[in-house]
């Protein structure tokens, strides 16, 4: 959940340049996106390789796509490198490649980024030349690379190679349908797409590449309240609302069913929140019923503005086929047949982190307070060795958190140190906001 970190420029020399708004992604094991909203001008020197754009004539492509942690990773190939892994994200506007990939594959890097977040610690970047992407599954299409960032600590994250992201400088040349179920990328043709589904076209406002729905949201025993939200795939999560949206609507208040969240890492800190849900959000004419949402209580970051009310994420996005027609400024929502399914999971308390060359070694990052995991005795640092008998290394980090989502008594064998110990670990679900009694501890009264 990496987060949308801001960037600043130092460049070292003053080419001929163009302006941009830039807004850097990084993941985290939580929260997985911080909004667009508070990026800053970064001064970016002009491609030196052209994009190579679709045919006039252009008859569609389907590209095939891996869901990874609930992330649409996309195979690339840049300089004609080998296969690569670039996560497809309505949050990014740049084609941006992990640091360490760029300087592996010899690309020509100048200038510097430097990136922060919401903590103290920097971690600086560089501007990519002659260097352009392509996708296997769409012959004759190219794109320039912009960025080069520090995204390889990430890859635990995500629980594989995460080797950069695409964003709306590649929409933008088509109407992108996002299948989740069919785990496919259709591509039409912008100038000839007709739609005939049974969706609802919603309108957005572009801001810097990232698409601005005006959304409702209502919160547990209170009235519906209209904002701004960035619809972004990018995101995890189901929902978050921003802390100045939280505060100004008293909604953390002593009566709300909240949980602690594990904190969102990224450059230059963490994020933090809290888990509960609100009673409905609604997109056009569409009705997601009590979704998990997290409350931000940022100080600072951009969960911390006050420009857009908050992210609706991938858990909620996947129950659409959606049809992103960026060049109508709109948006198409189609149910699919998880629609009416809830937005439900239950929570460990815990965020894992998958390391080692194959990602198979899982270790836990967090423990929050009074939680599922801190009652089963979990620590920072042990090793998940096995899930119920099953070993933990014929597993990726996508299959162990979906394994520990679910509300029922795990088995977990861990390693800490020189010992081999058994916890028994029992995820709870978010009360219901129409539940009269708290069904989690740990619930905030």
């Amino acid at each position: 959940m990496p987060y949308k970190a801001m960037l600043q420029t130092a460049m070292n020399s003053r080419p001929k340049t163009r302006s941009f708004l830039v807004a850097a992604t990084l993941l985290t094991c939580f929260v997985l996106r911080i909004g667009p909203q508070l990026a800053q001008i970064v001064t970016v020197p002009p491609a030196v390789v052209m994009a190579q754009t679709p045919a006039p004539d252009f008859a569609g492509a389907t590209i095939p796509f891996e869901l990874i942690t609930r992330h649409i990773a996309l195979k690339v190939r840049v300089n004609n490198s080998r296969p690569l892994t670039f996560i497809f994200d309505t949050g990014d506007q740049f084609a941006i490649i992990n640091l360490e990939r760029a300087k592996e594959l010899g690309l020509n890097l100048s200038g510097s980024l430097s990136v922060s977040g919401a903590g103290a610690e920097r971690a600086v970047g560089a501007y990519v030349k002659e260097a352009s992407f392509t996708i296997p599954a769409l012959p004759g299409f190219s794109q320039p690379v912009n960025l080069a960032l520090p995204l390889n600590n990430l890859s635990a994250r995500l629980g594989q190679d995460f080797d950069g992201i695409i964003g709306s400088d590649f929409i933008k040349h088509f109407v992108v349908e996002v299948d989740y179920q069919a785990h496919v990328l259709k591509l039409h043709n912008q100038t000839k797409f007709v739609y005939s589904g049974p969706g609802q076209t919603v309108p957005i406002q572009l801001v810097n590449g990232h698409p601005i729905l005006n959304t409702e949201v209502t919160p547990a025993g209170g009235e519906p309240i209209r904002g701004k939200f960035v619809l972004d795939l990018g995101a995890g999560l189901a929902l978050a609302l921003y802390s100045p949206f939280v505060t100004q609507h008293q909604l953390l208040g002593p009566n709300a069913r909240t949980v602690p969240a594990p904190a969102g890492a990224g450059a230059g800190g963490e994020t933090r929140g809290r888990l509960g849900r609100v009673s409905e959000l609604q997109i056009g004419k569409y009705k997601i019923a009590e979704p998990i949402t997290l409350f931000s209580q940022d100080k600072a970051g951009a969960f911390a503005s006050s420009s857009l009310a908050g992210n609706i994420g991938a858990r909620i996005a996947s129950k659409f086929r959606l049809f992103l027609d960026y060049g109508r400024n709109q948006i198409i929502f189609e149910p699919n047949a998880t629609f009416t399914e809830p937005v439900d999971y239950a929570l460990t308390g815990a965020s894992i982190i998958a390391e080692g060359n194959d990602y198979r070694t899982f270790r836990v990052r967090e423990v929050v307070e009074n939680s599922a995991a801190s009652e089963a005795g979990l620590q920072k640092d042990d090793i998940v060795v096995a899930v119920n008998g099953s070993p933990a290394s014929d597993m990726t980090l996508s299959h162990l958190n979906d394994l520990l989502e679910r509300p029922m008594v795990q088995k977990l064998k861990i390693r800490r140190g020189d010992q081999t110990l058994t916890v028994t670990l029992n995820p709870r679900r978010i009360a219901g906001v129409t539940t009269t009694t708290a069904q989690a501890a740990g619930v905030k009264r």
